[in-house]
């Protein structure tokens, strides 16, 4: 989606305002013209790139990708799907109408287990979920490369180990998602001052949160072999990624978050066109490239920090959910909006599947998406070498 500004009704014509009045005065236009203005304030025109429609909201207007918008519909069919479908499977199994009775408030026999147990636990794997597209699709973008997300370039390895230190080291388990937070925010910090020469380069960018990650990840090992045994078995549970026990308060949080950056998200929407750009190019049409990838990336940590410090070390999502989301709609960057929703969605059936698969015992969420992520590793090595080829 492209923000540009409405210069004129009809590309080629000229704007009601160059257009004489019935005085034959120039600049002003007649109430002819005031008509076409108001008729073409808000509306929807076809633009002249193929596959895009102009969306005109007074003097805004928006650049739509027709099969983003229809992707990210039935990506959302298929979310609320998925969320109904979780709702029901289980002990006890709740029949698809009685889950939609129980939400309309009609009141069934279920309703404890439908709002108590499943709901809070399935909201939070949307929403998480979601947080993890976001945050892979701006950090991918970034660097210009599919293999970056939070679990790579060290975010994640930062939260994980501040979270380890705290649960080993005896601290009150209402410290562990603060001590992540800050933990992945330190990571970014450490991020930034060693990619920051250059301009952020994409290349420096991704080596230098490679070296984090390893570098934090030894650290996390070091302090769980020197651990108490259930300590280091707790930590190791929380660096998997788990929803289990978990539920409105940490969605809160990360709804929060989301919302609190709703701006900062719509400008990143837009910005993200620009981040296939060279610096000189993007300089050239008034750019400030190194500022963008800044913000983004900034962006992109803030919300991958928040979301590793609420439901642990989840992998491959915020990986995996872009390049999806990309290849999806067909474009060249990967979309913000299809990438959170396609986030949701495989959380929502990773979380599923992890409760159903080996039922009673429940299997973490980051163990199914670590299932999923493998194989897609291996299909970007195979398809990188068949182009190479």
């Amino acid at each position: 989606m492209t923000t540009t500004r409405r210069v004129s009704g009809t590309a080629g014509a000229p704007s009601p305002s160059d257009l004489p009045d019935s005085a034959g005065r120039p600049g002003s236009a007649g109430p002819a013209g005031l008509s076409a203005v108001a008729a073409a304030s808000v509306g929807v025109d076809r633009a002249r790139l193929p596959g895009r429609s102009l969306l005109r909201v007074g003097p805004v207007s928006l650049q739509i990708r027709r099969r983003a918008v229809l992707v990210a519909a039935v990506l959302t069919v298929l979310l609320l799907l998925a969320m109904l479908l979780s709702l029901s499977l289980g002990t006890p199994y709740v029949a698809p109408a009685d889950v939609l009775r129980a939400l309309s408030g009609a009141g069934t026999p279920y309703d404890l287990v439908v709002f108590d147990l499943r709901l809070p636990r399935i909201v939070l794997a949307a929403v998480a979920g979601a947080a993890f597209g976001v945050a892979g699709t701006l950090i991918q973008s970034v660097a210009r490369n599919p293999l970056a997300s939070p679990d790579v370039i060290g975010i994640t390895q930062g939260a994980g180990l501040a979270a380890t230190v705290a649960l080993t080291s005896g601290a009150a388990a209402v410290l562990v998602a603060p001590s992540a937070l800050v933990g992945g925010l330190l990571a970014a910090v450490l991020l930034f001052a060693l990619g920051a020469r250059h301009g952020l380069a994409a290349q420096r960018f991704v080596l230098a949160g490679v070296a984090v990650a390893f570098a934090f990840r030894a650290l996390t090992e070091v302090v769980m072999l020197t651990a108490d045994p259930i300590d280091g078995l707790r930590a190791q549970i929380w660096l998997i990624g788990t929803l289990a026990g978990k539920g409105w308060t940490e969605a809160a949080w990360i709804a929060g978050t989301l919302l609190v950056l709703l701006p900062v998200l719509a400008w990143a929407g837009w910005a993200l066109n620009s981040t296939a750009l060279d610096d000189d190019t993007a300089r050239g049409v008034g750019l400030r490239p190194v500022a963008r990838r800044i913000g983004l990336a900034g962006t992109g940590v803030l919300v991958a920090a928040m979301v590793t410090a609420q439901v642990g070390a989840v992998d491959f999502v915020a990986l995996v959910a872009p390049q999806l989301a990309r290849r999806l709609v067909r474009a060249e960057r990967p979309p913000l909006v299809c990438a959170a929703l396609l986030g949701a969605l495989l959380l929502v059936l990773a979380d599923l599947a992890g409760r159903r698969l080996l039922a009673p015992t429940q299997l973490p969420a980051g163990v199914l998406t670590a299932a999923i992520g493998g194989p897609y590793l291996i299909f970007l090595l195979l398809r990188g070498r068949r182009q190479s080829s």
